[in-house]
């Protein structure tokens, strides 16, 4: 079976979106703890607002998350029904949430500070 140049380049795209360190901790937060604003990642990992949103676009156009507007506030999660590879990655960053206690300190930083946040999110 041959693969198409489009599957084979998502596919490296995906795992060029997790290769970075930065990339796998917003997706590892997103993971564990629900639907983001941008704000609580930001805060959640210390990041400026250029380079939160830089690394969540990298990761969007890599399939890894979606994105919903409200308002002013757009808000990140994973893709209900991801592609294969995508399913494949998100279960190892996951696996890495469950056995790495510094991931999911900021997970649950990132369910706290949206719990009180007033962002127009869903505060669940």
């Amino acid at each position: 079976m041959r693969v198409s140049a489009s599957s084979h380049e998502s596919v490296a795209a995906a795992f060029k979106a997790v290769a970075d360190p930065t990339r796998v901790a917003i997706l590892a937060t997103i993971l564990a703890a629900g639907e983001l604003c941008v704000c609580h990642v930001e805060s959640a990992l210390d990041l400026t607002q250029s380079r939160a949103s830089r690394h969540l676009t990298t990761l969007k156009r890599a399939g890894l998350v979606v994105d919903r507007r409200e308002g002013a506030w757009v808000h990140y999660s994973t893709p209900r029904q991801p592609e294969p590879t995508v399913r494949a990655i998100l279960d190892c960053v996951r696996a890495a949430v469950a056995s790495d206690p510094k991931l999911a300190a900021v997970a649950k930083q990132a369910t706290a500070i949206r719990a009180r946040s007033g962002c127009g999110g869903p505060s669940r």
